[in-house]
């Protein structure tokens, strides 16, 4: 599995970047996931549905599926700061993982920076970013001898991406035993 990180303040394009990236991807005949990270609490159950009223009985975990999709949803007890590495644990086999958030995860990175929103950037001090895709590179607040990608081209990313596949060769960190499982 290859794994890319995005990461870029709210706002800069990661989420829209991801989605026109998963069909590009998908034409070159990968098969694609994604992780995203959630600063808030969220919800995919819905109340009054089977699911949700096994979760709020108490269950740990609840997995729904169907002939086309399954799902799972574990409930933990007290506040858990999953890792970027526990999570990619838990992906089925896939060509590529696409990371959004984790901005501060020790995984290769595309930085997504729009100019006029103004934040600042991430890539003089993060190791791991390995290209920007950026909107307006001449604006770019901090020179760089990273390569600069075209936001509004997914297929330019997909194709960087492509070039140089082995660079995203994931290997898993060593885990205590059942540290991936438990989160």
């Amino acid at each position: 599995m290859k794994v890319i990180g995005f990461c870029g303040r709210s706002g800069s394009g990661k989420t829209t970047l991801i989605e026109q990236l998963i069909p590009a991807l998908r034409a070159a005949g990968q098969r694609v996931s994604v992780l995203k990270h959630a600063h808030h609490d969220f919800d995919i159950d819905h109340p009054g549905k089977d699911s949700y009223r096994h979760r709020k009985a108490g269950a740990f975990e609840t997995v729904v599926a169907s002939s086309r999709r399954l799902a799972i949803v574990r409930e933990y007890e007290v506040e858990v700061d999953t890792g970027v590495h526990q999570m990619l644990a838990e992906l089925s086999v896939c060509d590529w993982a696409l990371v959004e958030g984790f901005k501060h995860a020790d995984l290769p990175k595309i930085e997504v920076w729009r100019a006029e929103t103004g934040h600042p950037v991430q890539y003089p001090v993060d190791p791991y970013i390995v290209a920007i895709a950026t909107d307006d590179p001449a604006r770019l607040p901090e020179r760089t001898g990273l390569p600069l990608l075209d936001l509004g081209d997914a297929a330019a990313v997909a194709a960087f991406l492509l070039s140089d596949p082995d660079r995203y060769e994931y290997t898993f960190p060593d885990f205590p035993p059942g540290a991936a499982a438990a989160g």
